[in-house]
């Protein structure tokens, strides 16, 4: 079974457990959206936003691109921020970059010329690369430069929603977080919180204050495996 159809029958069962265990689940769904938290990230399939935030459909309003960046000048994106802000009236915006961010990786290598949208993409990172070169040329190793450039643009991305009319002139501005997720494990540090005058902290893990705030949702505690239900046994069998 190739990818895309194995997708097709992971779905089925999957609504199938949704509804199982919540049967207005769908049907609320189907009514609208009423999100609190527009997520800016990056488009690397290793960070979706709802897994790594143990979130449902409708928890988050999501926009992702490459390296997640920011741009005034990019309709895609500002057109998100404008539907978030004016019509969602979220309470939250957060950019969430990663460490070990492809996109983030080629602005500190030469470009290639077989990527040139991905080029003009990263044009702003080379630029804060170059802003930065003191400090980041002063970290030996490659992915320690890497690391540090993607906190540094996450804060560059924070402080330029902060500065855009959509967000400031709001009637009910929404609070701006910048925050990265660490692919070694799995965990999420705060780099700068909602408040304007905390933007550029060292960066600290996801606190008991922001899972009370709901901003983060507190990890469930391991529970004992259940046997495979009658859907399960049903994906296996298509599997094999």
């Amino acid at each position: 079974m190739n990818r895309p159809k194995r997708m097709l029958v992971e779905n089925v069962g999957w609504a199938a457990e949704i509804a199982a265990s919540d049967p207005d689940f769908f049907e609320t769904l189907a009514q609208g959206q009423s999100p609190t938290v527009l997520w800016l990230g990056c488009s690397d399939s290793r960070v979706p936003a709802e897994t790594i935030t143990h979130s449902k459909p409708g928890d988050l309003f999501v926009h992702r691109n490459i390296a997640n960046l920011f741009s005034p000048d990019d309709d895609n994106t500002m057109s998100v921020l404008e539907y978030a802000v004016s019509v969602l009236k979220v309470d939250d915006v957060i950019v969430c970059g990663h460490y070990g961010c492809g996109g983030v990786r080629a602005s500190l290598l030469p470009l290639s010329d077989a990527l040139p949208h991905v080029n003009r993409r990263i044009a702003p990172l080379c630029a804060l690369a170059r802003e930065h070169s003191g400090e980041l040329d002063a970290i030996g190793a490659l992915d320690s430069r890497i690391d540090r450039l993607a906190e540094l643009s996450v804060l560059q991305q924070v402080r330029a929603l902060r500065d855009t009319p959509i967000v400031r002139d709001a009637e009910r501005p929404p609070r701006v977080h910048g925050w990265i997720f660490g692919l070694r494990d799995g965990r999420i540090k705060v780099l700068s919180s909602g408040d304007p005058a905390d933007a550029d902290t060292g960066g600290e893990p996801a606190t008991p204050s922001i899972v009370a705030a709901g901003i983060v949702k507190p990890a469930k505690p391991a529970e004992p495996v259940p046997a495979p239900s009658a859907v399960q046994r049903v994906i296996e069998s298509s599997r094999n």
